[in-house]
């Protein structure tokens, strides 16, 4: 039987190479790390050079357009004038039709103290004292003293305006009436 020497003697030897194995591969991984640092640096130096250029192009070209629109627009500048006349009389005509639509009757959707809501239809040129008397008439919440007001716009309806007819109150073609305690 042939005896070993004990393991003791070889471990100088075994460390000595496997510190240098593991230091050429340690050198060898920096290499590479390196290498790829350099490359994603130069690969961004390269994008950042291309996005500069392209910026340069834009601005290249927004200089050309107005002076393209410049050169369409300056001679015609009364013509320009015309069009714009055109433009207003267009936009006073849309305004025009706008304001001759007359609402007949409006929908009133009316929330109570309690939370429950009452909904109905007056004509457009009936008082608002007429919802105050439906309101008194079908209320669910008890008979104390209210009053009435709209949220958006916020207005409170004072006793004047129960004898203006709602569309003057702007409650045509429909809103929200919310009936609050009133103090007095």
């Amino acid at each position: 039987m042939i005896r070993r020497p004990p393991r003791s003697t070889l471990f100088p030897y075994t460390t000595l190479f496997r510190s240098r194995t593991g230091q050429e591969m340690l050198e060898a991984k920096k290499r590479m790390e390196d290498e790829e640092i350099k490359r994603l640096a130069a690969l961004r130096r390269q994008e950042k050079m291309e996005e500069k250029l392209a910026r340069q192009r834009i601005l290249e070209q927004i200089e050309r357009d107005k002076q393209a629109r410049k050169e369409k627009f300056a001679p015609s500048s009364v013509a320009q004038s015309s069009k714009i006349l055109t433009v207003s009389e267009v936009v006073s005509t849309v305004s025009a039709d706008v304001s001759k639509k007359e609402y007949v009757e409006t929908r009133l959707q009316i929330r109570l103290t309690n939370g429950q809501t009452l909904i109905q239809s007056f004509g457009s040129k009936e008082e608002l004292a007429a919802v105050r008397l439906y309101i008194e008439m079908n209320r669910t919440d008890g008979s104390n003293p209210f009053s009435l007001m709209t949220t958006f716009p916020k207005k409170i309806f004072t006793e004047e305006d129960m004898e203006k007819p709602l569309y003057q109150l702007g409650l045509v073609p429909s809103a929200v009436l919310i009936v609050t305690k009133s103090c007095s």
